[in-house]
């Protein structure tokens, strides 16, 4: 049988008898071949001890410290300039240029810009192409019930949470599960426990999945359509709902098992169809955890990161909700993902916390100073930010709100929007 001339090189290079151009050298040379330097020795690579991402710098970020320095050093600013640097010490100049070098411009902040050349100069900018892609059909065809879409889902997501407990007034969403008549026997009695509890999974699993399907397709096509719909979640109460679901023993529900393994697909169609019994029904597979589940509690993660992220005020209705303590229980739940998104929560408050709740905790600390990408001038570890000042919080959801109303009487006139609290709003706008 003749030899793989392809095979023998691989085995060639493998054991050493070629170097990288493909000449021989034996069993890698001798000492005084290395040493006259035909080929160096080996050396085993160290490790490598860096971050594992390239960290980010906001143009606010950059402008925040030109205005502290000039301050400092200098005794006054100079707004909306980048570049002058006069009378500003050399180490300064190097910490500018590494911002600079680090810059990254969102596309959140692209089209805010162009949203405000737009509101200043209406008459010059010309009439603005909408690109009617599937995400703008879905916006303009929600955005007259939006409001109403959000509350909807959000009942559904309370009243299928395992922490929720029944009430009269809540809706019933086990009326395609529970049968006409109640079960008799215990066999019975099991398999519709399980369906019961196997419904409300699967209800919170697509209702958190639709949502952050959402958020992220929203915020693609147009920030202030992403941030319409996260205004309304948040007036909603789902920050609040979210950390109603994690106070659980989240542990245990992640690694749940309300499936029977025998009438699950593809089991119920391949093979010969075993008898429901007793013994069939507390047997299944060997995953340690439910991947339906597990699905659902990074959904509800990213949510709240989506909601909370770069507001203040929101950030501070995770402190206020006692979040911490909550958060910190989900961290049990061995799984990297999850684990990333309850840090880069933790993160965003932790200079709300105080001194005391940071010494208490410096493993969770060291755990998000390693998993969780930082900015340069990051400061989450230490409150010294001027933005952890309570005072404008209020002020800052109602500048938000007035953009993105203005957003959507310039480019939803004709669409009613049926929210009377944003009717009267843009309907005051036009007035004025």
């Amino acid at each position: 049988m003749p030899e793989d001339p392809d095979h023998k090189d691989e085995d060639d290079g493998g054991n050493g008898n070629g170097d990288g151009n493909g000449n021989g050298n034996g069993n890698g040379g001798s000492e005084e071949e290395d040493e006259n330097g035909t080929r160096p020795p080996d050396t085993p690579r160290e490790p490598c001890h860096a971050l594992p991402w390239t960290p980010k710098v906001r143009q606010k970020d950059l402008d925040t410290f030109l205005d502290h320095t000039r301050s400092k050093f200098v005794g006054f600013q100079v707004p909306s300039d980048r570049s002058t640097l006069a009378g500003l010490p050399q180490p300064i100049h190097e910490g500018v240029q590494i911002l600079k070098k680090h810059v990254y411009v969102s596309l959140t902040e692209l089209q805010v810009k162009q949203e405000e050349e737009i509101n200043k100069n209406p008459l010059s900018q010309g009439e603005e192409e909408i690109p009617m892609n599937a995400t703008e059909v879905l916006y303009q065809a929600m955005l007259p019930n939006l409001p109403q879409y959000m509350i909807s889902l959000l009942k559904i997501l309370l009243a299928a949470a395992p922490t929720s407990k029944a009430k009269t007034e809540s809706i019933n969403i086990l009326a395609d599960v529970l049968p006409e008549e109640m079960p008799i026997t215990v066999l019975q009695s099991m398999k519709l426990g399980i369906d019961v509890n196997r419904h409300k999974e699967i209800i919170v699993k697509a209702i958190s999945g639709l949502l952050l399907l959402l958020l992220k397709h929203f915020k693609l096509n147009h920030v202030y359509q992403f941030e319409f719909m996260s205004q309304h979640l948040v007036f909603a109460n789902c920050i609040p709902l979210v950390l109603k679901f994690f106070n659980q023993n989240i542990q245990a529900y992640v690694s749940a098992k309300n499936n029977i393994h025998v009438i699950d697909f593809p089991s119920c169609v391949i093979g010969d169809q075993a008898d429901l019994t007793a013994d069939s029904l507390e047997a299944g597979d060997n995953v340690p955890y439910c991947w339906r589940n597990l699905f659902s509690c990074i959904n509800l993660l990213r949510i709240l990161n989506k909601l909370t992220k770069w507001k203040h005020s929101r950030t501070m209705m995770l402190v206020v909700f006692k979040s911490a303590p909550i958060l910190k229980r989900a961290l049990k739940v061995k799984q990297a993902m999850m684990q990333l998104y309850v840090l880069k929560l933790l993160k965003v408050q932790t200079k709300y916390l105080g001194r005391q709740w940071r010494k208490s905790n410096m493993k969770t600390m060291s755990a998000i100073y390693s998993k969780v990408r930082h900015r340069l001038n990051d400061d989450w570890a230490y409150g010294n930010d001027m933005d952890a000042r309570p005072w404008d919080f209020q002020a800052e959801e109602c500048a938000l709100r007035a953009c993105v109303d203005r957003f959507n009487a310039r480019r939803y006139d004709s669409i009613g929007i049926k929210d009377p609290v944003v009717s009267q709003q843009i309907y005051q706008r036009k007035t004025l």
